[in-house]
């Protein structure tokens, strides 16, 4: 009888841990919850219990006023990583690599991608209009080497050639705080004109301040070719006569902030 009313006991116990949360299967998952309720109240150094101010000071400039260089994702390539950068260091070594400088680039755009969980920069909010676009960026012999066909998106035989093209892909963000100025700074705005492309690769010519994502090189590895950006992006055109616009002419490039 004793015996009996032991597993009883341990069967209610297994049964109601879980229950209360504690570690198991059933036990409710951790929300993240915005540590402000607005970007508006979002400093620029963001928040949360564990992220690099600095760097997120460096996401969140809104504007820039030296003149861009016209640079290509080639010269992206080449661009060092740090040797002594450690997370939340000051910049400086990054800036000696280049992190900072303004540069117009030309480039294909395969995906304008949301961002599906709150970042500290932004202080873990989560609306559209309060988080990050990622921009795919490709040359055009990754392109070309790996066309997609229109359907590509709706087919699991192609995935691996979208992940061949992301192999060799760089980033470029829009910023919530940058949109503020530039409203169709969206991946809304963005995405259906890559779609409209024989390719599913639009030509754009961004213009933006380099980045080192720290965060990135140092933890969370990403599928890219290197860990430099173009964030935040400060101008955003897309050739309008198809793959014939260049990067040192204006000629056929139409701002996003002008199109319908």
């Amino acid at each position: 009888m004793k015996r009996s009313a032991v597993v009883v006991l341990f069967l209610v116990l297994i049964l109601a841990f879980p229950l209360a949360g504690g570690p198991g299967p059933q036990g409710p998952a951790k929300k993240k919850v915005p540590c402000k309720a607005s970007l508006a109240e979002c400093p620029d150094e963001g928040c949360g219990t564990d992220f690099d101010a600095n760097l997120n000071r460096r996401k969140n400039i809104r504007s820039d006023d030296q003149a861009a260089a016209v640079r290509t994702l080639a010269w992206m390539k080449k661009l060092d990583d740090p040797e002594n950068f450690q997370e939340g260091d000051t910049r400086e070594e990054l800036a000696a690599l280049g992190e900072g400088q303004k540069i117009t680039v030309a480039a294909y755009l395969l995906v304008a991608r949301p961002e599906p969980d709150g970042e500290s920069c932004n202080c873990g909010l989560k609306t559209p209009a309060e988080t990050d676009n990622h921009l795919v960026l490709v040359t055009r012999t990754t392109v070309n080497k790996f066309p997609m066909p229109a359907d590509s998106h709706d087919k699991p035989a192609n995935q691996a050639a979208s992940y061949s093209r992301e192999l060799r892909s760089f980033t470029a963000e829009f910023t919530p705080r940058v949109r503020l100025e530039h409203p169709n700074f969206t991946r809304e705005k963005m995405q259906p004109l890559v779609n409209a492309t024989p390719k599913k690769a639009l030509l754009v010519r961004v213009t933006g301040l380099l980045l080192f994502d720290s965060e990135h090189f140092l933890n969370n590895h990403l599928v890219r070719v290197n860990n430099w950006e173009i964030h935040p992006v400060l101008k955003m055109e897309f050739c309008t006569t198809g793959e014939t616009c260049k990067a040192n002419s204006d000629e056929g490039w139409k701002s996003i902030e002008d199109a319908a």
